[in-house]
């Protein structure tokens, strides 16, 4: 250890985080005042890696060390920063800035930090292009060939976590449970996540890649229609099929959500920003044309921080936990986060062409797994699946078990099942609400449909949990 950290004098100087209240309030929609918290002024100045607890790996700056600036994973041994947190007169106070670790992780700021076990060399523009080359070329049998090579060594990152990683929810969770042990308060209301008090979220979501999808878009509202399940299909504009007027008015006719993929699916929409600049335009006139709300980058290429130059109320493009993806790092949540004025939907299960092409899976096993993870957390599953890879029996067969399932879950754990764009219009809705006093008991502030509920954050058993 003493070769990775460079040990600091601890100070006691604190100071009251707005920004740290602001990150805890806005996940909950819990009053500012809600929990007292603070921060150590003297943070490191390098960010790195840290635990907090014994199984939470942060990245950041932090006070009493600095921490390493390359994670390698299960070779090297964090420090825990756990021992640095104070609690006095009821205030509870960290040795980090919370709204910082919490953003770091949201937007992937520790992936250029991941060692080179860890990561890969997706930022070879000269490899990448020479791939989206002849990308056009190459059937599914041999993609999926150079993709298992590409991806080779993909099952030994530990971080984040395989198969979804919830380390937002469970930082704040364990900082909000410490500050009510600090405070010595049983519990604080808030606003559920979900509307009419639903448990969790699904969204399914189809990206179309080729003129064969395309062609089959019609087919697969057949089948989503039949398990009464809508979806959102997200459209090339450019260069890989024809975007005809009746296509774009199927969707709506029907009742699915039209969005933008990208703008011609080659690879390099992120690679320079004055050419991230010129395609955004265009871009940003084909969401007025669609009429689309959301958009996703294609292969979930992206940069966080461009993203918000998009003219759309909301993005899909950012991975939960991107192992199987040729851009690695994740945004270690399962609940939607604003960029800006931009809200991001992460994608939190496998899409289907990793599941049958890298994994070499043709059951749902892996999707329930990861389903019961984001249920556990109250969380949003995201599914990308195409119409490309869905139109083999085997393939069809594994989509509409999965279909049934969601159906069983939307009956048995109460799960919601909307289209993106009725996500973001909740989501929205959700930020201007909160609980305030009313007499000795509390009701909800902002909630013109009626459709929020009252709940609570309760410390049990050393957890936060949940309770209306």
């Amino acid at each position: 250890m003493a070769d990775l950290l460079l040990q600091l004098e601890p100070q006691e100087t604190v100071t009251r985080q707005p920004g740290d209240r602001r990150v805890i309030a806005d996940y909950l929609r819990c009053p500012d005042d809600s929990l007292r918290l603070a921060s150590v002024d003297n943070v490191s100045a390098q960010p790195g890696f840290f635990h907090f607890g014994s199984d939470l790996v942060c990245y950041g700056r932090c006070s009493g060390f600095v921490p390493p600036k390359v994670y390698r994973g299960a070779s090297q041994l964090l420090q825990d920063v756990l021992e640095y947190t104070r609690t006095e007169d009821g205030v509870l106070t960290v040795p980090f800035t919370l709204s910082e670790i919490v953003d770091g992780l949201r937007r992937e700021k520790y992936a250029g930090a991941l060692g080179p076990d860890l990561r890969r060399c997706c930022d070879n523009s000269a490899i990448r292009a020479g791939y989206y080359a002849v990308r056009p070329f190459l059937t599914v049998s041999v993609r999926k060939h150079i993709q298992r090579l590409w991806l080779r060594g993909w099952e030994r990152k530990l971080f984040p976590a395989w198969p979804v990683d919830t380390t937002v929810e469970r930082l704040l969770d364990a900082v909000v449970g410490m500050a009510l042990d600090a405070a010595g308060q049983q519990e604080i209301p808030m606003v559920w996540f979900w509307p009419e008090g639903k448990r969790a979220c699904c969204l399914m979501t189809h990206d179309v890649e080729s003129a064969a999808g395309r062609d089959f878009c019609d087919r697969l509202m057949d089948v989503d229609d039949a398990y009464e399940i809508k979806s959102s299909f997200q459209v090339i504009p450019e260069r890989r099929y024809r975007v005809s007027t009746q296509f774009l008015h199927s969707f709506w006719s029907r009742g699915f959500e039209l969005n933008v993929h990208d703008l011609n699916h080659d690879g390099k929409l992120f690679e320079d920003f004055g050419e991230f600049e010129r395609r955004c335009r265009i871009i940003n006139e084909y969401a007025t044309a669609f009429g689309a709300r959301g958009f996703r980058a294609a292969v979930l290429y992206r940069n966080t921080d461009w993203l918000e130059a998009l003219a759309f109320q909301y993005d899909m493009s950012i991975p939960n936990v991107a192992h199987l993806d040729p851009q690695p790092g994740g945004c270690c949540t399962v609940f939607p986060f604003f960029m800006g004025d931009l809200l991001e939907i992460p994608t939190t299960m496998t899409q289907d062409y990793s599941l049958f092409h890298i994994l070499r899976q043709y059951s749902i096993d892996l999707w329930k797994e990861q389903a019961a993870i984001v249920l556990e957390k109250h969380g949003v599953m995201n599914f990308i699946t195409h119409p490309d890879y869905l139109a083999g029996k085997k393939e069809m067969r594994v989509y509409k078990e999965l279909l049934g399932y969601l159906n069983e879950l939307r009956d048995t754990e109460d799960l919601w099942i909307p289209l993106p764009c009725e996500l973001n219009e909740w989501w929205r809705q959700r930020s201007r609400m909160r609980p305030v006093k009313n007499g000795r008991s509390w009701k909800i502030e902002g909630d013109p449909s009626g459709r929020a509920r009252l709940a609570f954050a309760t410390r049990e058993n050393g957890k936060v949990v949940y309770k209306f």
